[in-house]
C-alpha cells in the first residue's frame, strides 16, 4: 500500500494530485487532489477520499453512493501525484458520466465485443433469416452450454497439436462464447474484471 512518508505534500500546499482510473478497463475516471489526512482515510477504509478547497475532506460517493473502492495506490517518479486504481459503484462524474473523460475513452477489443453482446441482450431478438447468431445463442440456454463445450474442446485440440495459430483463433471464439453465456446469466465481462481486480488486491499467499 501507499507510502505516505514517500509523498511531497509540500510541491502543492499540502495537496497531491490523484488520477483515478478504473481497475477493470483501465480508464481514467476523474482527476482530483488529496492531503495526508484523505489518504490516511483512503487507506483505512478502502474507499477513495480526496480534499478540495471548497468541500474539504470528502469521501467520493458519500451522498450518490457512487463509491470507489481502491484497488492500489501508487505514487510517481516525483512523489507529487497518485495514480488511484479503483472499482467504481456508479459514475464518476459530477454531470453523471462513468468518466469526466468519457468522450476521450477508446474501449478495449473485449470492452468493445462486451458492449455489443449487451445491446444484442437489450434489443428484441429480430425473427427469421436476419436473427444474429449472438441473438440466437442468448434466446437458447442449452445452445449456449454446447458451444462453449464445442469451442473449449477444439481450443483444447489445438494446444495438444502445438498449433499456435489455431489456439489463438479458438480462444477467441471461447472468449466470445463465455462473455455470452455470461450475459445469459445476467452477468458480464465487467463482472469478471471486477472478481479479478479484487483478487488482485488481496495480499499475496
Amino acid at each position: 500500500m501507499l507510502d505516505l512518508e514517500a509523498l511531497d505534500f509540500q510541491k502543492s500546499q499540502g495537496l497531491v494530485t490523484v488520477v483515478t482510473q478504473d481497475a477493470r478497463t483501465s480508464e481514467v475516471l476523474m482527476v482530483a487532489h488529496a492531503d495526508r489526512e484523505a489518504l490516511a482515510k483512503t487507506i483505512a477504509t478502502g474507499e477513495m477520499h480526496y480534499r478540495s478547497r471548497s468541500r474539504g475532506l470528502w469521501r467520493k460517493g458519500e451522498t450518490s453512493g457512487n463509491v470507489q473502492k481502491v484497488v492500489s495506490l501508487t505514487a510517481d517518479c516525483d512523489g507529487d501525484s497518485v495514480l488511484a486504481r479503483v472499482i467504481p459503484a456508479g459514475p464518476a462524474c459530477h454531470k453523471g458520466m462513468r468518466s469526466c473523460f468519457a468522450d476521450a475513452f477508446v474501449p478495449d477489443a473485449l470492452t468493445a465485443l462486451d458492449q455489443v453482446i449487451a445491446e444484442r441482450a437489450s434489443s428484441r431478438p429480430a425473427d427469421g433469416p436476419q436473427k444474429s447468431y449472438t441473438r440466437q445463442l442468448l434466446a437458447d440456454r442449452n445452445l449456449r452450454l454446447k458451444k462453449v463445450g464445442e469451442e473449449t474442446a477444439e481450443f483444447l485440440v489445438a494446444c495438444a497439436d502445438g498449433d499456435k495459430e489455431r489456439a489463438t483463433e479458438e480462444a477467441a471464439d471461447v472468449v466470445y462464447h463465455l462473455i455470452v453465456a455470461l450475459r445469459g446469466l445476467g452477468a458480464s465481462l465487467e463482472d469478471v474484471r471486477a472478481r479479478l481486480a479484487a483478487r488482485h488486491a488481496q495480499p499475496a499467499r
